[in-house]
C-alpha cells in the first residue's frame, strides 16, 4: 500500500512537472517571439534612426541652401531697388530731353517761319529782276524759268544755284550780245549777287538748323533704346524676383511639411521608446520569473 501510495504520488509528481515544462515551454515560445518583436523593433528603431539623421542632414542642407537663396533675395532687392532709381533717372532725363525736343521744336518752327519770309522776300527779289529782265526779251523766257524754279524748289537750293550759274551765263552772253547795254547788266548783276548771297545764307542757315534737329533726332533714339532697354531688364529683374520668391515659398512649404514629417518621427520615436522600455520590463521579469 506505501508503494502503490508512493507510486501514485510520483505519478502526481510527473504529471505536475509536465504540466509546468508545459508551462515553461509556452514562456519560452512566448518569450522568444517578445525577443523577436523587440528585435524587429530595434531594427525598425535602427531604421527610423538613420531616416532621422539623413531627414536631419537634408534639413541642414535646405537651411543652408534658405540662407543662401535668402542672401540671393535681398541682393535682388538691391539690384532691385537700384534699377528702380536708374529707371526714374532716365525717366526723368527723357522728360527733360522731350522739353528739348519741344524747345527745338519750337524754334525750328520759329526758323521755318523766318525761311517763309526769306523765301518771300527771295520771291520779291525774283520779281524785281523779271521787271529789271524785262527790258531785255531774250533773257525773259530764262528768268521766268528761274522764277518758277524759286517758286517750286525752294527745298532743292543746289538746283537753284546752278540755275544761277546758267543764269550768270546767259548775262555773260547777253553781255557780248549787247555791249551797248552794259551798264542794266551789271545792275542786274548785282542785284543778283545780292539774291544769290541771300539765298546762300538761308541755305546755310537751313543746313545748321537740319543738322541740329538730326543730332537731336539721333539723341532721342537712343535715349529712347537706352529707355527700352532699361525696362526691359527690369522686366527681367522682375520676373527674376518673382521666380526666386515661388523658390523660396516652395522651399519654406516644403521645410514645413519635413518639420511635420520629423515631429511625427519623434513621437513615433518616443512611442517606440515606451515600447521597447515596457519591452525591456517584461523581459526582466520574465527572467525573474523564470528563474
Amino acid at each position: 500500500s506505501i508503494i502503490k501510495r508512493q507510486r501514485q504520488e510520483l505519478k502526481l509528481l510527473i504529471a505536475e512537472l509536465k504540466d509546468r515544462d508545459r508551462e515553461l515551454n509556452d514562456m519560452v515560445a512566448v518569450h522568444e517571439r517578445h525577443i523577436q518583436a523587440w528585435e524587429d523593433d530595434r531594427q525598425k528603431i535602427l531604421a527610423l534612426a538613420e531616416r532621422c539623421s539623413l531627414l536631419t542632414s537634408e534639413l541642414n542642407e535646405r537651411n543652408a541652401i534658405i540662407k543662401s537663396l535668402t542672401k540671393k533675395l535681398k541682393v535682388l532687392e538691391t539690384q532691385h531697388n537700384d534699377s528702380k532709381i536708374t529707371l526714374e533717372n532716365t525717366q526723368q532725363k527723357f522728360k527733360e530731353l522731350a522739353q528739348k525736343v519741344t524747345d527745338s521744336s519750337v524754334q525750328c518752327q520759329a526758323l521755318e517761319e523766318k525761311n517763309q519770309s526769306l523765301h518771300c522776300s527771295v520771291l520779291e527779289l525774283s520779281a524785281k529782276t523779271g521787271q529789271l529782265q524785262a527790258r531785255e526779251q531774250e533773257l525773259l523766257t530764262m528768268l521766268q524759268l528761274k522764277d518758277k524754279a524759286l517758286i517750286e524748289t525752294t527745298d532743292q537750293i543746289s538746283e537753284v544755284t546752278s540755275k544761277f550759274k546758267t543764269l550768270e551765263n546767259a548775262l555773260r552772253a547777253a553781255k557780248l550780245e549787247e555791249f551797248s547795254r552794259n551798264r542794266e547788266q551789271q545792275d542786274l548783276k548785282l542785284t543778283l549777287n545780292d539774291v544769290v548771297f541771300q539765298v546762300n545764307k538761308m541755305k546755310d542757315i537751313l543746313s545748321e538748323k537740319m543738322k541740329e534737329s538730326s543730332n537731336h533726332q539721333e539723341e532721342i533714339s537712343h535715349l529712347k533704346q537706352e529707355n527700352g532697354c532699361l525696362r526691359s531688364e527690369l522686366l527681367l529683374a522682375v520676373e527674376e524676383a518673382q521666380r526666386k520668391d515661388q523658390l523660396y515659398q516652395f522651399t519654406k512649404s516644403k521645410q514645413v511639411r519635413i518639420e511635420k514629417e520629423l515631429s511625427s518621427l519623434r513621437q513615433v520615436c518616443v512611442k517606440q521608446q515606451r515600447d521597447l522600455h515596457f519591452l525591456h520590463v517584461n523581459l526582466d521579469s520574465s527572467e525573474d520569473s523564470r528563474q
